[in-house]
């Protein structure tokens, strides 16, 4: 939930159209019949298919409950929401893929199957587990993921056991497990959910799909309440999920598809960017649309990624909008595995000392194991950080109780002084004015507080303390949470749509970028294409990092291949040992 002033009238159909550039404005005017927006990183692309969605509600093009705008994670769709409130079409339903299933599975399950539709599996880990027990199959943690993998992909790929085993020739068993074996464990998997009358998040999809297709007064009833959809990252879409998709329009062709297959990362999950790409062929009449004005980064930093990218399918030519130039990106080479993480930290220090405050800055890395070593070396220097994804914000017991707090003050009948009331209640919670010193648990929590302290201020003027609580509960439930002044650090899977001024991307060695299992000519180029989300979320510097070698016992690396893309922006750098 974005907060607006309360007397702030939504914008009209002229003022949404203003606030877009040239492209951006075509997109949003082309309301009608199957478009297809390929929009590059840092283009705007959000914005632009919200203020299409509200300028064709502001025109009477579109009736709210008529919209249906769909993306993949629950943070993004309450990003989709918290933009629609603040241009007047907080009416339109913006959900994830499956919580729209959801929504429908358990509205027609009582009337197409009878009684309430099944449990969700909570924990698939756990399931499959115990069916492997059931038929005499051992398997350790890290070989359960990678079967829940295989059981995902199978599911959203939409292939039957036979078809499977087909495919399964082409793809990396677990552990070498003969497909045969998997095969029986998925049978045994879903037997037992059977048994425990249970379904899995790609079950929903399945079965909504199934009911769609065979029950025509539930297709009947959802094509007539939705008439109009939009989906935001269309590169991600899986097999299912294009087939629902499909299946919600009937024979109509009133879609919106927004995307870049240059972040098409999601591959081993089933994300296609074919869908996105093939558009024109599948809808004939299609506008097919190009974003590739970047506002987010340097033309130093833009010029790397463009590198990267060119001749690969579906690449845009991104051309940066910011005036001011840049640092050339700058490539480091390191000894070992602890003086990278060393170099990282003193960047890092470099940075702030600099004027950057620790929230600007960012280290992204291939795999979750990367981080100990970085981690340790920031602890060291007394840099402040984050792991994404390493806790939710709201769950943290001070903010917690902070809202716990506010909830309550909320209820009470006095001055709408928004800054005040929120300051008393969060020095009842542990915040003080001036920060603690130092790092560790206390400045940590200190920053969370801090933080909400922060969105306080930044509330519109005339906010209400129940307005504001109002939103601090909807940012909990969609995770849509504020940033901390902390270093930033995260897989570079989970980097993808965030940015920061200052990024530094650890570990671009073969081996580990590309990771030493992508072996065929697709998983490198999906490599590629995680370096490139990579560097686009630099908004002004972007450092890149790599070691000469791992652990004592490891052998000696090579920079990664992907660094001819910075050849030319290369700097002096130490050379790893044996070089």
């Amino acid at each position: 939930m974005t907060l607006t002033a309360p007397t702030s009238p939504p914008p009209g159909p002229d003022e949404l159209l203003a606030a877009l550039d040239a492209e951006q404005r075509t997109v949003a005017r082309t309301l009608l019949g199957p478009v297809a927006v390929l929009a590059g990183a840092g283009t705007g692309k959000t914005r632009a298919i919200t203020h299409r969605i509200a300028y064709g509600v502001a025109t009477g093009t579109y009736s709210p409950g008529h919209v249906l705008a769909l993306t993949f994670t629950t943070r993004a769709a309450g990003e989709l929401r918290s933009r629609l409130r603040a241009l007047g079409a907080g009416a339109v339903q913006a959900r994830t893929f499956h919580a729209a299933a959801m929504s429908q599975l358990g509205y027609f399950w009582p009337d197409t199957v009878g009684g309430h539709a099944p449990a969700i599996v909570q924990s698939k880990g756990r399931v499959i587990a115990h069916a492997a027990d059931t038929i005499g199959m051992r398997v350790d943690t890290p070989a359960l993921r990678d079967l829940a993998a295989e059981v995902e992909w199978r599911k959203v790929q939409r292939l039957t056991f036979d078809e499977y085993e087909a495919a399964a020739a082409e793809r990396t068993m677990p552990r070498d497990t003969p497909a045969a074996r998997v095969i029986d464990l998925m049978r045994a998997y879903e037997r037992l959910k059977d048994d425990r009358r249970q379904l899995d998040f790609e079950d929903v999809l399945l079965a909504t799909l199934g009911m769609v297709e065979s029950e025509p007064r539930v297709a009947s009833y959802v094509r007539q309440q939705y008439r109009f959809f939009v989906v935001d990252e269309y590169q991600d879409v899986s097999p299912v999920q294009h087939d629902l998709l499909r299946a919600w329009l009937g024979g109509r062709d009133d879609l919106c598809v927004v995307g870049d297959a240059s972040q098409t990362i999601y591959s081993f999950a089933g994300a296609s960017s074919r869908y996105l790409l093939g558009f024109g062929s599948e809808f004939p009449r299609a506008s097919v649309l190009r974003l590739e004005r970047n506002y987010r980064s340097t033309r130093e930093v833009v010029t790397a990624a463009n590198t990267l990218m060119r001749g690969q399918p579906g690449a845009l030519d991104l051309v940066a909008q910011t005036a001011e130039p840049g640092p050339e990106p700058v490539v480091v080479a390191c000894a070992h595995d602890g003086d990278e993480a060393q170099t990282i930290a003193r960047r890092i220090v470099e940075l702030v000392d600099g004027g950057a405050a620790y929230g600007d800055c960012a280290v992204l890395f291939r795999v979750g194991a990367q981080s100990a070593a970085i981690e340790a070396a920031l602890t060291r220097n007394q840099v402040p950080y984050r792991v994404q994804g390493g806790g939710r914000f709201f769950d943290r017991p001070e903010v917690k109780l902070a809202v716990h707090h506010m909830r309550g003050e909320a209820v009470r009948q006095t001055d709408d002084d928004l800054l005040r009331r929120v300051e008393l209640v969060l020095q009842i919670s542990g915040w003080t004015r001036t920060p603690p010193e130092g790092t560790g648990a206390v400045r940590e929590q200190w920053e969370a507080l801090q933080a909400v302290m922060q969105l306080a201020e930044a509330a519109p003027a005339g906010t209400t303390m129940q307005e504001f609580t109002a939103d601090l509960v909807d940012r909990a439930a969609t995770h849509h949470e504020p940033e901390l002044d902390a270093v930033t650090l995260a897989t570079l899977h989970s980097s993808k749509g965030l940015e920061w001024p200052h990024v530094v991307v650890a570990g671009a060695a073969e081996g580990l970028l590309p990771i030493s299992y992508a072996t065929t000519e697709s998983g490198i180029e999906e490599e590629r294409r995680l370096f490139y989300v990579g560097i686009t979320r630099a908004r002004r510097t972007l450092t890149v990092t790599w070691s000469g070698q791992g652990s004592a016992r490891g052998g000696p690396r090579q920079p990664s291949r992907f660094l001819g893309a910075l050849d030319t922006h290369s700097a002096d750098a130490e050379r790893p040992a044996g070089s």
